[in-house]
């Protein structure tokens, strides 16, 4: 079982933890830790993105961030997002490659596989510079189909005007914009 720190607004732990089903059952406050990943190719940026598997409890097959996930009870920020990168990607860098863009407070009601999914988190936002091929990331395909990039100014109109399946908050591109 996975379980999560419960947060406040600032993502402060309460000192509480809660099971994750439960978690996304009851809508707790947790936190997760976002990583995108960015190039210039070409004199373009270009951001890469993981498209998620059809098993995943909540988007499955949508386009989402570079590399994503809860923080586990006790842990903090950068070593789960230095942990997700290794697992999702195959990707070990040094923590201090990651650029904070900030924290983002995000929620979200739905219903997955048949089930309500309430989704409140508390999410530092980082950018790390990486160019790579995508067929170089060693995607763990439990959790991802797959890689691809796309110009930075292409992946904003598309979650903009929802020409590609994602859950990509725009909130999260305007933050990444002023690191660029």
């Amino acid at each position: 079982m996975e379980y999560f720190d419960i947060v406040d607004e600032q993502g402060n732990p309460t000192g509480e933890t809660i099971e994750r089903t439960e978690a996304h059952r009851r809508g707790a406050l947790h936190r997760t830790a976002h990583v995108w990943i960015v190039r210039k190719k070409h004199g373009q940026i270009e951001i890469l993105l993981q498209k998620r598997c059809m098993d995943k409890d909540s988007f499955p097959g949508c386009y989402d961030i570079s590399s994503a996930g809860h923080i586990p009870a006790g842990v903090d920020y950068i070593p789960s997002a230095l942990r997700e990168l290794k697992e999702e990607l195959g990707v070990d860098i040094a923590a201090d490659q990651l650029i904070d863009c900030g924290l983002k407070k995000l929620g979200m009601d739905g219903n997955f596989h048949g089930e309500p999914f309430h989704d409140r988190q508390v999410s530092r936002v980082y950018l790390l510079w990486l160019d790579k091929e995508a067929e170089e990331f060693v995607v763990q395909k439990e959790e991802i189909d797959s890689v691809m990039w796309m110009e930075f100014d292409a992946c904003k109109n598309a979650v903009l005007e929802n020409t590609i399946p994602n859950c990509i908050d725009i909130e999260e591109l305007h933050m990444l914009e002023r690191f660029m």
